[in-house]
């Protein structure tokens, strides 16, 4: 290799040290030794010998965590068919079983499995013993109301302990779980529980939220009104209100010492609905089972992310994420979960980094968002707050610039593994990202994820490495859906993701997976910029923008003009006391077509008061791109799905304007 091919030198390395003692270099020479994985080679070799044999690397996984299958299974993969793979049929289990059997510890019983935090940042803790108790209680109570396995049981509850406690109850009768943030208004929980037909519902009265009360009475009244399946309303008084006529109190329910018994369910009995942002219809009510996520989550957490019970895990996340879901994951490697309810940016910008040092996190989770918006504020995390006990931040929900892996680099430690992660909702987890073992480098995720065999396809279906493609994935992987709800000939879920290539994930992403086997994500591809026959993705041009103190954030789209021309706007959300002049417009530019290249200058550089956001927090190209190209507003998008309506009002005149 001559010099200028060399690769760029790593912004982290893991020492011989951290390699030896990292969870998935004992898994490899375990499996070695028991299931014929290569003892040499390191994560390079044991990937390609989870995707080669999937059948093998599944059942070591299942034998290293000790699952507990009550009945065993016929064999690994019945059907490798996608859509419709068919994992460890006749196998039984149950998800809650396992993520509560640190509490038969006797010696780690009574420390803590949640850690809940509030905006006084003052840690209250849970331990197993009393979160098995309550979880059994809760079932007992489940059942007695008439839960059966297969009903489904809702929460509209922010991240607090009794959430945790309501999905593993609910996940111990067999039940499917589903939930909302507090902070979703009525219509939104509507277009979601209203779909899966919930027969409980519990909720909170309100929520705190930036120093600041939300009442939430009423919104709950209107989803009892309009959620006819309900059987039963739990009150849970978070703002200390009585129970409304009708509903149950949760201490009541959860008062009981009943011993917990825990319904064996088939492998693919479904554990939770989760549901896609919905920005252009109805969300996608996606139904992923309890033995998928509990083998999915036990390598993803256990291996990948290298958590065990020293570890304490936080990641910023509302009840309406499935980061919310997989957080609660972190139980079954025996983990403490820190629980934050509050503002990111409460009453500061360092509000989480404070989080992480009152609890003494190990493993720290938030999004690339808060990372750059920390950058831009001139936050100095390790320098005011004890960090020492953070050995990860791991980052989702967008692509973490490079800009933002330097600066935790500089700002937090100069020895922190940066784990930018990619996935879904659609899987419950990443296809690429955490790997304890492997080198970072900036601005790219460490490798594809064991038993994911991750590819970048051109138009044509063929892997490329080194150029851009769509994200697909070629084998099944135990979490992908079993099903979407109300889909019964399955034509949803299909065309979801199996209409571009038949039988291959194609998730919509469009990545770069490099020779050194790390992967670079590029953005949306359905959002992509064609310029020229060049494709580009609209996470480059945030990078380099927003990189400017003047620009708070942006939005880009592409248009294809009927007269064969292309139109490509860059939307600004100026900082506090920025002006969009020409110098500014000129600087914009400049740092486009000098940090990425000349067809990538925007047509039209356009002011607006905000970028609309999905109630996760992503920014919605698509549908603007729909405004613009002149579909009626309610076609264009779901109005329910979006953060802010009167800034989308705005690109809707906008477009309004322009036809």
């Amino acid at each position: 290799m001559t010099a200028a091919a060399a690769s760029p030198a790593p912004l982290w390395q893991p020492t011989a040290d951290r390699i030896a003692a990292a969870r998935v270099t004992r898994f490899q020479t375990w499996a070695a030794e028991r299931y014929g994985a290569p003892a040499e080679g390191g994560y390079a070799a044991l990937h390609r010998w989870s995707v080669d044999e999937p059948e093998t690397f599944w059942t070591a996984v299942a034998d290293w965590f000790d699952v507990r299958f009550s009945t065993s299974y016929e064999r690994v993969l019945g059907d490798r068919t996608m859509p419709g793979a068919q994992w460890f049929p006749g196998a039984t289990l149950n998800y809650a079983e396992h993520a509560l059997r640190t509490a038969e510890d006797p010696a780690r019983a009574h420390e803590p499995a949640l850690l809940h935090v509030d905006e006084t940042h003052e840690p209250a803790p849970v331990s197993w013993s009393e979160l098995r108790r309550q979880v059994a209680a809760l079932a007992t109570e489940l059942r007695a109301l008439g839960v059966r396995p297969g009903d489904r049981v809702s929460g509209y509850l922010p991240n607090i302990p009794q959430a945790v406690t309501a999905l593993l109850a609910t996940a111990a009768v067999g039940g499917i779980w589903t939930s909302c943030a507090p902070d979703f208004g009525a219509r939104s929980v509507l277009d979601r529980f209203q779909q899966v037909e919930p027969v409980v519902l519990f909720t909170v009265d309100g929520y705190r939220y930036g120093g600041k009360e939300h009442d939430r009475t009423e919104t709950v009244a209107e989803l009892r009104r309009e959620l006819p399946t309900l059987r039963a309303v739990v009150h849970v008084p978070l703002l200390g209100t009585p129970a409304p006529e009708g509903a149950l109190d949760w201490a009541d329910l959860t008062a009981g010492d009943a011993v917990p018994v825990f319904e064996q369910v088939p492998f693919d009995h479904p554990l939770w609905v989760l549901y896609s942002s919905g920005t252009t219809g109805l969300p996608k009510a996606i139904v992923q089972s309890q033995g998928g996520i509990l083998l999915e989550h036990y390598k993803q957490i256990g291996l990948h992310c290298d958590l065990g019970p020293e570890d304490r895990f936080f990641w910023y996340t509302s009840t309406g994420w499935m980061m919310w879901n997989f957080l609660v994951s972190g139980l079954l490697t025996g983990t403490t979960i820190v629980l934050y309810d509050g503002s990111p940016g409460f009453p500061g910008i360092d509000a989480q980094w404070a989080v992480a040092e009152r609890t003494r996190t190990t493993l720290f989770g938030t999004s690339a968002a808060y990372v750059m918006a920390c950058r831009k504020a001139g936050a100095h995390p390790g320098r005011d707050h004890d960090l020492s006990a953070v050995k990860c931040v791991a980052t989702t929900g967008s692509p973490l610039p490079p800009g933002g892996f330097r600066w935790l680099h500089d700002e937090v430690a100069d020895d922190l593994w940066i784990a930018s992660v990619s996935g879904g909702t659609d899987v419950c987890s990443c296809f690429a990202g955490a790997v304890p073992t492997l080198p970072v480098h900036a601005g790219e995720l460490q490798a594809a994820c064991l038993g994911t065999d991750l590819q970048a396809w051109d138009p044509q279906g063929k892997p490329v490495i080194d150029e851009v493609g769509e994200l697909v994935v070629t084998n099944p992987m135990p979490s992908m859906p079993i099903r979407f709800w109300n889909d019964p000939d399955g034509s949803r879920y299909r065309d979801s993701y199996f209409e571009m290539f038949p039988g291959v994930w194609r998730h919509g992403d469009w990545i770069t997976i490099t020779g050194r086997g790390s992967v670079v994500i590029h953005g949306r591809s359905d959002s992509t910029l064609n310029r020229q026959g060049v494709r580009m993705g609209s996470a480059d041009i945030y990078e380099a923008v927003e990189r400017l103190p003047e620009i708070r954030e942006s939005l880009v789209i592409g248009l294809e003009e009927p007269d064969g021309g292309y139109w490509m706007p860059l939307f600004v959300h100026l900082a506090e006391g920025a002006v969009l002049d020409d110098a500014l417009r000129s600087r914009v530019k400049r740092t486009i077509r000098e940090q990425l290249s000349p067809r990538h200058v925007p047509d039209e550089i356009i002011e607006v008061p905000g970028v609309p956001h999905t109630l996760t927090g992503k920014r919605i190209e698509v549908p603007v791109k729909r405004l613009f190209q002149g579909t009626a507003p309610d076609k264009a998008v779901n109005a329910g799905s979006v953060d802010n309506l009167d800034v989308l009002r705005f690109y809707e005149n906008l477009a309004r304007e322009r036809h």
